[in-house]
């Protein structure tokens, strides 16, 4: 019956599904029922009958199957002024013809993309050469920007809901970012990553632009969202028997930049339910950009909110001509032993040059890496967090090569007093429990600055980070025989400083350590917004037998720093642990 329609009308409105036939194009005009077949097209279409966006070229999905890698292609297809993707999976997807955007996120029936605001690199390619074709069971998307030096690819096998990605940049992009954002419906994602972190709904922005308070005192950011690069392989947002799932596995961080222990954005909820991929970014930024292929990297829908699996084969990539893309056989591995830190802690290997980046942790004193690309690698060695050891690899195509390392041994000496662990993180110390996830004048923290008492306190009752403007100071109560008063050193782990941020030293009331002098600049809010880590400064000082006394003494730790901004945006800085030894 509908050819027969097509043949007494040029404009035809139809009910529930049309199946249009060569030469017409169909497409939502009133969801959830009607559709409007116009002659035209490159070619068959098809949409469901079920949808509840309000764009124009929506469609809905039937039901989700586990991916496959054989049998037919996702159909591609053209309407209106996108490419569509049916990835016979259970998601179809449109991609903007002139921008390279995603337009329509169809998963089993409901329509997750925003309406308002699309999904993209950053906030758009803008103007895009963008091309579409089915080589073998796959569909590749490529979208060139016009104005940038990036390149985006899209890619769907057959029988999978996910959209494989990868990202090829020639030159740093404005505003000095690079992110994959999905823009999706609150309404049917209202969960993000670590939910509520980085749920605005309701709040005030106090704090710049990004950083909000709720009216029951709490405070919300996009960043406290953010995990550690070397343990961020899954993070998603979540509804009813849905989840939709960024996956970072195999190589997806080779050429972003900020090593193991960088953290970026993952998700913020306000009018819509952001899910992000940050590649690079200027936030604690510690090393230049990397240039080349981003990726690849995966956006997974699924009807679990429990993370999906990790581990993600893309070795198909090396069939559809992606520009950088480096195969497995065309790299290498390292391994060997890594000893010398102890097993309460984390031992993690960093490999980086100018072109990429590798880690892992080791494992019973034993460790592989990932196949990296050939090359000369400074190689790194932590203990949790806190650099170990150093050296150096060349790894070649096809080849695993040995590579033993070592901790360098702590020297010999008796120690006063300790609180916490020269690890690189805070996290053992007063509010260290909670920075990840909350401003420091959140309600929820415990009161900054306080005293500790050597022999009956906790790490706990030190506190995490001290401000020239904020955050007090903190007293170490402690005592000495009269043969422990002689020349001591005291030593003080830092891991992130801003605005200048360093310690002051004042012994007894009467003997001031000398200013260290200002760390290395990191042009970005840190403490604030969940981030501790950047230089990972040292500073000692050794206090003479003079300046010390038999019995009880003090050290009072303070801050000085920049002071334009004041509160916790003057100058500050995050504790890792503190040392007082014999010299």
């Amino acid at each position: 019956m509908f050819p027969h329609w097509r043949r007494l009308y040029k404009v035809l409105t139809v009910y529930l599904t049309p199946a249009c036939v060569s030469g017409y194009t169909c497409t939502a005009v009133s969801p959830p029922y009607y559709y409007q077949c116009l002659p035209g097209g490159s070619g068959p279409t098809s949409t469901s009958a079920r949808t509840s966006t309000t764009r124009p070229n929506s469609s809905q999905a039937a039901t989700s199957t586990p991916p496959v890698t054989t049998g037919p292609a996702p159909a591609l297809s053209s309407v209106g002024n996108g490419y569509r993707v049916d990835t016979r999976g259970g998601l179809i997807f449109d991609v903007d013809k002139s921008t390279g955007s995603i337009t329509n996120l169809n998963f089993n029936g409901v329509q997750y993309q925003d309406s308002s605001k699309l999904s993209a690199i950053n906030s758009g390619l803008g103007s895009s050469s963008v091309s579409a074709q089915t080589i073998g069971s796959y569909v590749k998307i490529t979208a060139k920007s016009n104005g940038l030096p990036v390149t985006h690819y899209y890619v769907a096998k057959s029988g999978d809901p996910t959209i494989y990605m990868a990202t090829y940049i020639t030159g740093e992009v404005d505003p000095g970012e690079l992110r994959w954002l999905a823009r999706m419906r609150k309404a049917v994602l209202p969960r993000g990553w670590h939910d509520p972190v980085s749920d605005i709904t309701g709040c005030t922005a106090f704090e710049g632009k990004d950083t909000f308070r709720c009216p029951n005192g709490q405070t919300r950011c996009k960043f406290y969202s953010s995990d550690r690069f070397i343990d961020d392989i899954v993070h998603g947002v979540t509804g009813s028997n849905v989840g939709v799932w960024m996956i970072m596995s195999g190589n997806a961080y080779e050429t972003s930049s900020g090593g193991p222990f960088f953290r970026d954005i993952n998700t913020q909820a306000g009018d819509q339910q952001e899910l992000y991929f940050y590649m690079n970014s200027g936030h604690i930024r510690t090393e230049p950009w990397r240039l080349g292929l981003m990726g690849p990297y995966a956006m997974r829908f699924t009807t679990s909110t429990s993370p999906p699996s990790g581990n993600v084969d893309t070795s198909f990539f090396s069939g559809l001509s992606i520009q950088g893309y480096v195969p497995d056989n065309q790299r290498g591995r390292v391994s060997g032993s890594a000893t010398g830190v102890s097993s309460n802690f984390e031992t993690v290997l960093h490999w980086y040059n100018q072109q990429a980046q590798y880690w892992t942790k080791a494992s019973g004193g034993s460790y592989t890496s990932p196949l990296m690309k050939p090359g000369s690698y400074t190689m790194k060695m932590y203990k949790n967090e806190f650099l170990v050891a150093q050296s150096s690899v060349t790894v070649s195509t096809g080849n695993t090569v040995r590579k033993d390392i070592a901790a360098t041994p702590e020297p010999s000496r008796t120690s006063i007093f300790k609180i916490g662990e020269f690890d690189g993180q805070p996290f053992e110390l007063k509010n260290g429990d909670k920075i990840l996830r909350m401003h420091p004048t959140d309600p929820r923290m415990s009161t900054w600055g306080g005293t500790y008492t050597v022999g009956s306190s906790s790490p706990r009752d030190f506190p995490m980070a001290l401000g020239s403007d904020a955050g007090g100071t903190a007293t170490i109560n402690f005592s000495l025989s009269s043969s422990q008063v002689r020349q001591l050193t005291l030593r003080i782990g830092t891991t992130l400083s801003f605005q200048n941020g360093r310690p002051t030293v004042r012994v007894n009331g009467q003997w001031s350590g000398a200013d260290p002098g200002a760390p290395v600049l990191i042009d970005s809010r840190g403490l604030t917004r969940g981030g501790y880590r950047g230089w990972g400064d040292v500073y000692t000082w050794n206090i003479p037998a003079s300046a010390l006394r038999t019995g009880s003494n003090s050290i009072v730790i303070g801050a000085v720093g920049s002071k334009n901004l004041g509160g916790w945006l003057a100058g500050n800085y995050i504790v890792d642990a503190i040392e007082l030894y014999v010299s």
